[in-house]
């Protein structure tokens, strides 16, 4: 695939084409001239997603990234949270960190407690999705 771009070099403005090659190299056209790039130890650049048009659906499990120690919980079981709602407060690392709700909907489990150590990647707060109008 040929792309277009503007580059500046030494100041200057050149209109570049470039084609990415079957052997991991470039060829650059710049005013006429076609140059081969070759960038070495580079690794391929990420190949871009495309959406299938529908929108993911979030988790409902709140976990935390690192070990920590849960400072304070509040949400209990059945409560209604809102995305973005402080749900818990955990100290890791010598910080507090505001856990917010991923979704809104309903607390179905509170796996921690205020004092409690926890693990990285363990479940803490499990909120049931609101059903939405793409449930169908």
């Amino acid at each position: 695939m040929t792309v277009k771009r503007t580059v500046k070099v030494n100041g200057e403005e050149l209109e570049v084409e470039v084609n990415l090659n079957d052997d991991g190299t470039y060829e650059a056209t710049v005013e006429g001239q076609t140059f081969t790039v070759e960038v070495p130890n580079a690794q391929a650049a990420p190949r871009a997603r495309r959406g299938g048009g529908a929108k993911k659906k979030k988790s409902g499990t709140v976990s935390a990234s690192i070990p920590g120690k849960v400072v304070t919980v509040e949400v209990k079981e059945g409560d209604i949270v809102q995305e973005g709602q402080v749900i818990l407060i955990l100290e890791a690392m010598k910080m507090q960190n505001e856990i917010q709700a991923p979704v809104d909907g309903t607390v179905i489990n509170v796996a921690c407690e205020e004092g409690q150590a926890i693990e990285a990647n363990v479940p803490l707060v499990v909120i049931e999705p609101k059903p939405t109008d793409d449930d169908d």
